[in-house]
């Protein structure tokens, strides 16, 4: 897969992208609102960069993750997760704090979902995240999703405070 947008390629994440997968997955400052971030050590990130290059090889996968390039620059990833029976898919991502507020990740993402609904005919997308997390609400609004709820019981990785959580979605034709 090779995927191209005005400004960024898309490439399936491997273990080639482990330096700067590193930087931003184990940076807290980076990854401060997620779920499953910031990666303890370098063979936690490895171990993931590892799981999605199988991930990449199957014919019906349970998620991919792509690389986004930035000028031939890996500057984040973007991942959708394959859910009911792989008609739904489940938007994430992550970029390097140096590249925030550009728009990439919207740009990125919209590049991806339509990948995954050409490919696998994926109708509806859903993306959480922390209702604290401003960009990330700004990018699924960007992507046309819709606010459908907000719940409690979110814990973020490394915290032990009891966070909020928005759930937005979006169908497409």
């Amino acid at each position: 897969m090779y995927l191209q947008t005005k400004r960024l390629s898309l490439v399936p994440l491997s273990v080639r992208h482990y330096a700067t997968t590193f930087q931003y997955a184990t940076d807290p400052e980076n990854t401060q609102l997620m779920c499953f971030m910031p990666c303890d050590d370098g063979e936690e990130v490895m171990a993931y960069l590892e799981k999605c290059e199988i991930q990449w090889q199957k014919e019906l996968p349970d998620y991919l993750d792509a690389a986004i390039l930035l000028d031939d620059r890996h500057i984040g990833a973007v991942s959708i997760e394959l859910l009911d029976e792989h008609t739904t898919g489940e938007l994430g991502w992550i970029i390097q704090k140096a590249y925030w507020g550009n728009g990439y990740t919207a740009e990125a993402a919209a590049c991806f979902m339509q990948y995954m609904t050409e490919r696998f005919g994926i109708r509806r997308y859903i993306a959480h995240a922390d209702s604290g997390n401003a960009a990330s609400v700004r990018v699924m609004e960007k992507l046309g999703m819709q606010y459908k709820s907000t719940t409690s019981g979110r814990r973020n990785r490394h915290s032990d405070e009891e966070r909020k959580e928005v759930l937005y979605e979006l169908y497409v034709d």
